[in-house]
């Protein structure tokens, strides 16, 4: 026997570790506050989160912005960290960088979200910086000339991106022109080359104030005076107690149909097919999440089983709802397949898809998809939601969207509770093979005849 003979047989081995008893877990549930100026404040203790989150939704919706400056309100957001009345930019990152901060802002059509993440020792200096910004903006000629540039510069990109034009020629087929959800979100070259700093300044002072805005802070917040500290800093923002606006009504127009947004030579076909349905007001929506996630949700999904495994026509096709405007009594939500399939196959892989949305209408989901489903979305919540930034994340967009705050939980208990039979008729209802609009980004001249000859809609080609 060989000297490493003897030495492995004589080893000492540690005992296998055993897992320990499973702990009961929710979505952790926020105190609500306000401070004097009016401010609504969230916060949450998640011991032993070190770095804490703070995410600050300002109502500033992109339909408040004036017409032909669409735009404006991504060029405020990004401002926002460009100088102040105290520092200048330069100095102001500097500033940040010494409390090992990192802050974003960007615009959306609820309204701008400025996000925070620094060490609990530094807090209280990093939400100084945030207010200071809030209160009191430069909005410098010179900085805001230069992200115009900037956001000009990003447009061409976009358009080039066949998942980004797909987006942007979806959004203009289902909504009426006049719907500022029918437009790019960050504005198109047009609209982006005429804001100003003055433009900025003025969107800033119509929307922008402490009393419709609302802070979530999430993180260890041990020893932390955290009254003390929001009352020194966002506590000191002052403004008017002017209402938010309303929520607009959305309407759109789903008639079945097919645009191809022509590029020749594409050797690669985007997809996105879509439409608008309900929002996480409605109690069918966590029936319509778990259908939604059981049609297209994983790489396990019906959609990616037949396209993606059988017939090898993807990398992959998903099927998400992605909620748009969200008022007090409801709003809407994109509901959308997307995907890119080889363009030879394009036609093919369509047909497929349509075969796979009427066999879910005629045969219904299985048992166990459902049971998948259920394990995969409500067994990974608790690694989901790991860290402070996607609690605090997830915390304000339930208040933009004008949800309860336990409402994350309750969804958890309810995709728990719901049924095969029930996630069957709302995701059968989600995608009605008859009221789906059909983008397709690729060779209008490979693709056109294939896609007509499916009849699924009228087909429409417009330029790239």
């Amino acid at each position: 026997m060989s000297d490493a003979a003897v030495s492995l047989t004589s080893m000492d081995f540690h005992p296998q570790p055993t897992p320990g008893t499973a702990k009961p877990w929710a979505f952790p549930a926020p105190d609500r506050g306000t401070l004097g100026n009016g401010m609504t404040v969230l916060r949450c203790h998640r011991p032993g989160q070190q770095v804490v989150a703070v995410e600050i939704f300002l109502a500033a919706p992109l339909e408040a912005e004036p017409e032909g400056l669409d735009g404006v309100a991504t060029i405020m957001a990004r401002a926002l960290s460009e100088g102040t009345d105290k520092h200048s930019a330069e100095e102001y990152a500097a500033e940040l960088e010494r409390c090992g901060a990192t802050l974003d802002a960007h615009a959306d059509h609820p309204g701008v979200r400025v996000s925070l993440e620094v060490p609990v020792s530094r807090l209280g200096k990093a939400l100084g910086l945030v207010a200071e910004s809030l209160r009191a903006p430069a909005f410098a000629d010179s900085e805001v000339e230069r992200l115009v540039r900037n956001r000009l510069d990003e447009i061409p990109h976009e358009i080039a991106n066949p998942a980004r034009r797909a987006a942007m020629q979806l959004s203009k087929e289902l909504f009426p022109a006049d719907s500022r959800v029918s437009r790019p979100r960050q504005g198109t070259e047009e609209t982006v080359a005429r804001i100003d700093a003055a433009a900025v300044r003025a969107f800033y002072e119509a929307h922008i104030r402490p009393a419709t805005a609302t802070a979530v802070v999430v993180g260890d917040l041990t020893g932390v005076d955290l009254d003390a500290v929001l009352a020194d800093t966002l506590g000191a923002w002052t403004g008017n107690s002017a209402e938010p606006r309303p929520v607009p009504a959305v309407t759109a127009d789903d008639t079945g149909r097919v645009v191809i947004v022509d590029r020749p030579g594409a050797v690669q076909t985007q997809l996105l097919i879509g439409r608008i349905g309900p929002d996480r007001h409605d109690r069918l929506w966590p029936a319509q999440v778990l259908g939604t996630y059981c049609l297209g949700g994983t790489l396990t999904s019906r959609l990616d089983r037949v396209l993606r495994e059988e017939k090898g026509y993807t990398y992959g096709v998903r099927a998400f709802g992605q909620v748009l405007l969200s008022g007090p009594d409801g709003g809407a939500a994109m509901l959308a397949i997307s995907g890119s399939v080889d363009t030879p196959n394009t036609g093919p892989a369509l047909d497929d898809l349509w075969k796979v949305l009427r066999t879910l209408a005629a045969e219904g989901l299985t048992d166990a998809e459902r049971e998948t489903a259920v394990q995969n979305l409500v067994g990974v919540a608790p690694l989901k939601y790991e860290t402070a930034a996607s609690v605090a994340g997830t915390l304000a967009d339930q208040v933009e969207q004008h949800l309860p705050d336990d409402f994350q939980a309750q969804l958890y208990a309810r995709l728990a509770e719901t049924g095969t039979v029930e996630a069957t008729a709302a995701v059968v209802s989600a995608f009605p093979v008859d009221r789906l609009v059909t983008v397709l980004v690729g060779d209008a001249s490979e693709i056109k005849e294939p896609v007509e000859a499916l009849g699924i809609g009228e087909v429409t080609v417009v330029g790239g």
